[in-house]
């Protein structure tokens, strides 16, 4: 089949993702935002309908081609009230309904799921009001560099009531050895690559921890991060990602660790923002810094090599943090 030939399977799933996206703005109005048409990336703010309504969440989606048929969709639930346990629940119950309906289009069963648990967690006496997470202004909408935007993400750990969601010292669980790569620096921006074997949500807690001590990193302009965990038990992935007000750069960070086909392994690449826009090189930046950090430390195969199955079993290789 030449390079250019379409795949007829290819364009049934758009055809079908095209359809899906019209019933959802029909369905949900002014709830369901087109970010990106080109890319396939769309969100919707979902809240549980009460007279004073105090929980709120936003799914952001991004649509692979080769998703309902065979791939499912990219997504990152923002909400200031999610976190820890509760995280890991709905992520589960998400991925359990991919699993049931494999080859559908699911976005309406997500959409649903996730107001079913806004509802249970409203309804439940231990909610506690917590004022949304006002996420970073996206490179767009820049105008400056200063301490101010540095988001409220990267000082919980300097706020001892807080520390805990990072880490749980109460656990002997040592925190997995974090690896930094080499730094990409574009027209004064800068990033930087750091790569952490994990297997729990909460060794994902114990290295974002862990990086937020480094002043350096907790100072960038945003730190964007993806994971993904295979569950033996399952045999399915736990997986998710964090834009950090990069808006998009997380789910195509977690896109790439998706077609690299990774597994137990964190990524987060920081970024210091020079004052010059990029537009979308700066997601070239991140998904280069990362795959370099990834083949460098054994987790994918290089180039030059046929097959990614000997890279799975290989140690990560010692290197020298900055």
């Amino acid at each position: 089949m030449a390079d250019d030939a379409i795949d007829p399977e290819d364009d049934g799933d758009l055809q079908s993702q095209i359809e899906e996206v019209e019933a959802l703005s029909s369905i949900y109005g002014d709830e369901w935002c087109v970010i990106d048409e080109a890319s396939r990336i769309f969100c919707i703010k979902i809240s549980y309908d009460l007279e004073e309504p105090k929980l709120t969440a936003c799914l952001q989606i991004i649509l692979p081609p080769d998703y309902p048929s065979a791939a499912p969709p990219i997504y990152q639930i923002n909400a200031a009230w999610l976190r820890g346990p509760e995280r890991a629940k709905l992520a589960n119950s998400l991925e359990d309904l991919y699993v049931e309906h494999v080859g559908e289009s699911i976005l309406y069963l997500w959409v649903e799921k996730i107001r079913e648990f806004l509802v249970e967690k409203s309804q439940s006496s231990e909610t506690v009001d917590q004022p949304e997470k006002v996420n970073m202004t996206t490179e767009e909408e820049v105008d400056d560099d200063d301490d101010e935007d540095i988001p409220d993400l990267r000082t919980l750990n300097l706020n001892p009531q807080n520390a805990h969601l990072f880490v749980d010292h109460s656990n002997d669980e040592e925190v997995p050895p974090i690896k930094h790569g080499s730094t990409i620096t574009d027209r004064r921006s800068t990033f930087q690559p750091h790569l952490a074997p994990v297997v729990t949500p909460r060794q994902v807690k114990m290295v974002l921890g862990n990086l937020y001590e480094n002043k350096k990193i907790a100072s960038a302009t945003h730190n964007i991060y993806a994971y993904r965990i295979f569950c033996e038990d399952k045999h399915s992935f736990l997986q998710d990602c964090e834009d950090d007000g990069e808006t998009a750069a997380g789910g195509r960070l977690l896109h790439l660790l998706q077609i690299l086909d990774v597994r137990n392994v964190m990524v987060v690449v920081s970024r210091w923002y020079g004052g010059i826009l990029l537009g979308p090189d700066r997601f070239k930046h991140i998904n280069n810094c990362a795959r370099n950090i990834l083949v460098e430390e054994g987790f994918t195969a290089s180039m030059d090599e046929p097959t990614r199955s000997a890279a799975k079993t290989k140690k990560p290789k010692s290197k020298k943090a900055k």
